[in-house]
């Protein structure tokens, strides 16, 4: 399974690279990912979580 953000679901995004003679060939652009201890409820976790989450404060670090 592909890592994604468990906050807000981020995945990669696929699409193509294109050289200045115009082959293509296919790539993947993945998310910034942290492995971060969060405070969740009264437990603390490891989850992978992107900078935008982190950033943002969407999470409360343990």
């Amino acid at each position: 399974m592909a890592r994604h953000c468990e906050i807000c679901g981020k995945t990669s995004i696929i699409g193509s690279n294109i050289s200045h003679a115009h082959n293509v060939t296919k790539r993947r652009w993945e998310p910034n990912l942290q492995r971060i201890r969060v405070k969740i409820g009264s437990e603390t976790r490891k989850i992978w979580v992107c900078t935008r989450c982190i950033r943002s404060g969407k999470i409360e670090k343990a």
